[in-house]
């Protein structure tokens, strides 16, 4: 009698995997979230911080989370080509980015290559756009999720808990942006 219980209770959790390993297998893979700021700047001001990625300390989310992040820069650090590899906390984890398209100041489009905790490949495309109150810079980042990344957003909304990281650069962006505008209206103290 225990033999048989054991064996149906085996089946049972056995058939449930099954279930389970068939209902994340055939979640859409497809990743795509996207926020969007506008900021009293010419687009100008907006593209210069996305295109070169030394300018990414100053609003980037993920340069705050860990300090001590280690960064190389590829000799090109601006402009399509360049290339940003870090090696972070588990929160950062370890990738790197490349400019694939940068058309000023209109559109810079990224290729992310995350390495750890997970590997993954996805597209950030920024795109800056004229707007009567300033510009509107919206950040787009798009890819495919593997198995373990569709298992992941079945327990964790990964557009609210991503988009909040993107919300938060963008605010960033938006403060250096129009900091850099005021600053260059300011005259030179001393000169005439």
């Amino acid at each position: 009698m225990k033999k048989s219980l054991l064996k149906k209770i085996a089946s049972t959790v056995v058939c449930l995997i099954l279930i389970l390993v068939i209902v994340i297998a055939t979640r859409d893979p497809d990743c795509r979230i996207q926020r969007s700021i506008t900021i009293n700047a010419p687009a100008a001001a907006a593209y210069a911080l996305v295109s070169d990625f030394h300018q990414w300390g100053n609003w980037s989310p993920w340069e705050k989370v860990d300090p001590s992040m280690k960064r190389t820069f590829s000799d090109k650090a601006s402009g399509t080509g360049a290339t940003y590899y870090w090696i972070g906390n588990n929160e950062v984890g370890e990738g790197k980015m490349t400019m694939l398209q940068c058309d000023e100041p209109n559109k810079v489009v990224i290729q992310l290559d995350f390495i750890k905790p997970m590997t993954a490949t996805n597209t950030a495309t920024f795109t800056f756009d004229k707007q009567p109150d300033g510009t509107k810079v919206t950040w787009l980042m798009e890819g495919k999720k593997n198995f373990i990344a569709k298992a992941f957003s079945m327990v964790v909304n990964v557009d609210k808990m991503v988009g909040s990281q993107f919300e938060t650069g963008l605010s960033a962006m938006k403060q250096a942006a129009e900091k850099s505008v005021a600053d260059s209206a300011q005259p030179v103290v001393g000169m005439k």
